[in-house]
Formats: structure tokens, sequence, C-alpha cells
């Protein structure tokens, strides 16, 4: 492959006349610049993208970081930060840490290293570990749950979705139908996510004033496996059965579904269920599921214009912002009981 020095030999010129024609930046003749450029595209040049970002530090490469590649829900988060970021020219560099907390430093390290010039981060549980080596960072951050260190003074933004409003509205939902006996399938308790999303389901609960029982409480891992896995455990005939299960996302949802025809569990006759993302796929199941949308491509677009506005040097006070999640009723969560 060509390069500048090649170009200039073969026309007789400066290598940094053949640059700044190539840039377009400094004085240049028009009659010059328009040789360079027909030698350039005869030679097969290509500009060195390491050695320009050497000398100007940039990138223009943003890190995605999410913990698991195969959810669909975060397609349509690319899309909303693919939308921001195409008019800027920043490329996309999509990492999966498959919600493990070593690969989540590598992402930190990576971007310390200037291996891109901001980061959006997906994460099931930010803890203080991983806080904590984000706050060391020089370069912009969006996170996208909510976090505030006990001490203050983060460095990162954040745009974040109340998951907990989100999950009691289904509680309400169901209990407004006359169901007393609610389920609920999650994540992990330990974890960031798994912890607010099941402190929804226990606060409406209460605010419904219905049993919480752990008896219809499963972890799972937010994977249609775990879903599955979950349902043929309630379903092991050890105690009474939920007349409704809240699953903690579309997929755990879609396994759980799967466990419920394998036991011949009809939904909705026999049970009721509902989800959350509100992906695509949850209008063409059968039957349709119910699901708190998440506003998925809207998180990605308020993440990444607060990214760019920070890689483009405003340094405007730590932002954060709120999205209300929306209760989307399908057929899996009505109950034929109110059916004429």
């Amino acid at each position: 492959m060509a390069t500048i020095y090649d170009i200039a030999e073969k026309l007789g010129i400066s290598p940094s006349t053949v640059s700044r024609a190539l840039s377009g930046r400094g004085y240049c003749k028009e009659e010059t610049r328009k040789r360079v450029m027909q030698a350039a595209e005869e030679m097969d040049y290509a500009p060195d993208q390491s050695a320009k970002m050497l000398k100007t530090r940039v990138s223009n490469k943003v890190l995605f970081t999410v913990p698991d590649m195969c959810n669909p829900f975060y397609f349509d988060m690319i899309q909303g930060i693919n939308d921001v970021l195409d008019p800027y020219g920043y490329l996309l560099i999509l990492m999966d840490t498959k919600n493990r907390l070593d690969e989540e430093k590598r992402a930190i390290q990576l971007l310390r290293e200037k291996y891109a010039d901001g980061m959006i981060m997906v994460s099931f549980h930010f803890c203080e570990e991983n806080i904590d080596l984000l706050n060391r960072l020089q370069a912009p951050v969006v996170l996208t749950n909510k976090y505030i260190s006990p001490v203050g003074k983060d460095h990162f933004h954040y745009v974040w979705v109340d998951t907990q409003e989100g999950i009691k509205e289904v509680v309400r939902h169901f209990a407004s139908q006359g169901i007393r006996r609610i389920g609920y399938v999650g994540g992990r308790l330990q974890e960031q996510t798994g912890r607010e999303r099941y402190e929804g389901y226990r606060d409406g609960l209460q605010e419904a004033k219905l049993s919480l029982r752990a008896e219809w409480i499963r972890e799972s891992d937010y994977t249609e496996q775990g879903g599955y896995l979950a349902g043929l455990s309630l379903f092991d005939g050890s105690h009474l059965l939920p007349e409704a299960i809240i699953c903690a996302n579309d997929l755990m949802a879609y396994g759980f579904l799967r466990a419920c025809e394998e036991k011949q569990i009809r939904v909705p006759e026999d049970l009721l269920l509902a989800g959350m993302d509100n992906l695509s796929l949850s209008s063409r199941t059968y039957p349709k599921l119910t699901s708190v949308s998440l506003q998925a491509e809207e998180i990605g677009r308020t993440a990444a214009e607060m990214l760019v506005r920070r890689m483009n040097g405003y340094n405007q006070p730590i932002e954060n912002v709120k999205l209300l999640p929306e209760l989307v009723v399908r057929d899996s969560s009505v109950s034929h009981r109110l059916t004429p």
C-alpha cells in the first residue's frame, strides 16, 4: 500500500505538500492537489490511522460495552447510538463483556489506553470496583444505569430507565384484574440490575397488599434458557402455582413460555405472563407477550448525545437523564375472567 512518501517521489514534490493536499489543511495549489488526489487513487493510497492517532490523540472511535451480545435489546440501542455518531464520523466498536467484571475492567483499560475517544457502558452490576476505575479515567463515559457513589464527585454521565416503576406497573396491571398470587423470575439479587427489578416487584406487592412468597420467585440470568429452566423449577409440583408471573426481561419470558408449553400450562388461560424490554418479537409470540418498554433506542440516542458533547469539549456539569417505562399490554397478561 502506498504512502505519502511514495506519492511525493512519483510526483517530484515534498511529502509535506502531499500531506497538505490530502488533508485539505494548509496552502496547496489546486493543480497540485488534483495531481496528488489522482496519484493517491492510482496507487491505492490509504491514510495511516495509527500514525494520525499518535499525532492528534483522537481515534474517532466510541466503545460500546454490553453484558450479552446475543440480547436483541442492544440492537435498538445501537441504532440510536449510530443515529447520533454517524454525522460526526465516529466508528462504534461493540464489546461483549459477558457480564464479567474482568471483561468490564478490560474495556475500561482499553479506554485508558486511548483505544477509543469515549465509552457507553451497559452493565448488570455497577459496583465500587468498576465505578472506581471509571472515575479515575480522563476520557468521557456515559452509563446506561443510575449510579451515585457514596462520596459523590462522579465523573461520568448516565441515562437510565426507572425499571422498578416498570415492574410495579406490571403488578398493578395484574392486581387490577383480581390476581392475588403473583410470582417473579429475575436476575441475580447480588447484582444491581437484578436487585433493582426485584425491589420493584416487592414494592409493587406491598402497594397492592399482596403476599410475597419465596416459592414463587426464581433467580435467573436474563437468557431464554434461563427463563425456561426457571419455569421448569416453578412447575415442579411442590407448591401451589401463582396465577401470574413477571419476568424481568423478554428473553426469560420466551423461555418461560416454552416451559409452559412443555408442562401443558396455557397462557393466559391458566397463567398470566409479562416481560420487560418490549422486544419486537414480543408482538409475534403466541400468545403475544405483554412487556414493559424501556425505550432502548432512546437510551442509545440520549447516551450518544451526552458523549458527543463531552468528546467535543463541552465540559458541562455531570448530567443524568431519567426515561420513563411504558407498559404495553398484549394477550399474555389479560385474564379470561374478565372476558364476557
